[in-house]
């Protein structure tokens, strides 16, 4: 995990965050091993902010991929942070409860998406 979650430390240098400057960045690894990498974008609408992790899944859905192995999320503040409720929507799209996710800090670790969305919406359901 050390690899992919220097991808994400390394993203988040260029995050846009003129509003917070809380700089976030998220790698995330494809099933066939190719890493994406994300950061936030702020917008002065703040509803139009894009996050990391959003940002890493989208590129890799547009490059075809949508099976994914794992994550990692880090911040310039090192705090620990874990992908939002919105993000974790977005992984559970495409990952099972037990994708890991590690987050960057003192109180970070790896996290199975499941623990930190449960009882997510998932496709099952719609149908």
């Amino acid at each position: 995990m050390d690899d992919l979650m220097q991808a994400a430390r390394d993203a988040y240098e260029n995050a846009y965050v003129p509003y917070s400057d809380y700089k976030v960045g998220a790698a995330i690894e494809t099933a066939d091993g190719t890493v994406y990498t994300g950061c936030n974008v702020e917008n002065a609408n703040y509803s139009n902010s894009m996050h990391a992790e959003e940002v890493a899944v989208s590129q890799a859905v547009a490059d075809g991929h949508t099976e994914f192995e794992r994550l990692a999320v880090s911040s310039a503040a090192r705090d620990g942070v874990t992908p939002c409720g919105m993000c974790r929507q977005t992984l559970a799209e495409f990952c099972d409860d037990d994708f890991p996710v590690a987050v960057d800090g003192d109180d970070g670790g790896v996290y199975e998406l499941g623990d930190l969305i449960p009882n997510t919406i998932t496709r099952r359901m719609l149908d």
